[in-house]
């Protein structure tokens, strides 16, 4: 049985660059599953299996599609419950949603500003057109505006990641001494920006960093399949 992960790239199919999608890469991993990856560019996400998702990740389990990261990991703890687990528990399902929240309040906004431009230098021309309005109708700015307060954020990005950097001064991970599908969903978040616009402004030093690395290597470099923009 083939699994099937499809997720998100601009002209290079090579450079899925989806934080979301990378989360579910790690997740299938952690489970030691098997799959293969079919990025997709945004215009083409709706001829996914017939319209199944308007967004992804999507995941093809023999017959079964599951939309939705958070959905998938849910899906692959059940279906899978004899492999590693991926949340050790009702708390790290609750530790994976308080992250979750993190990750897209805190740390989304800031990525996106840094990365906007050049995630749009690396579309074709019909989804330049569509990422500038779709972008435009969710934030509400053109995305050179967005662009122009990149700079701010990454001077502050690191204060950003404060209360993370504190929680990893006790254990190597979020979910402690080894990762947890906590771990992966801000690690596709901080990915996102790696792929797109380069590692993440953090010194050397630094703690996340440090944790960021670690992630990396992670099931024989999966991470770094991708080189950094």
């Amino acid at each position: 049985m083939t699994r099937v992960l499809y997720s998100l790239c601009g002209k290079d199919e090579s450079r899925p660059f989806s934080p979301h999608c990378w989360k579910v890469a790690l997740a299938l991993a952690h489970k030691g599953l098997e799959f293969v990856e079919r990025p997709y560019p945004f215009t083409a996400i709706a001829n996914i299996e017939d319209g199944f998702s308007k967004t992804v990740p999507i995941l093809r389990d023999g017959d079964r599609l599951v939309r939705d990261s958070f959905e998938i990991a849910l899906y692959l703890e059940e279906a899978y419950p004899d492999r590693p687990t991926l949340f050790g528990g009702e708390g790290g399902k609750a530790l994976s949603r308080f992250i979750e929240s993190f990750s897209q309040m805190i740390v989304h906004m800031p990525v996106t500003k840094m990365a906007i431009m050049h995630i749009h230098d690396m579309l074709d021309e019909t989804d330049q057109v569509y990422f500038r309005e779709s972008r435009f109708e969710r934030l509400g700015k053109p995305i050179e505006e967005l662009a122009a307060e990149g700079e701010a954020e990454r001077a502050a990005f690191a204060s950003r990641l404060e209360p993370v950097r504190r929680t990893l001064h006790f254990q190597p991970f979020l979910g402690g001494d080894s990762p947890l599908f906590a771990d992966y969903i801000l690690f596709g978040a901080l990915q996102w920006m790696r792929v797109t616009a380069g590692p993440p402004p953090l010194s050397q030093d630094d703690t996340v960093l440090q944790w960021f690395e670690r992630c990396l290597d992670l099931y024989d470099g999966l991470g770094r399949r991708v080189v950094a923009a």
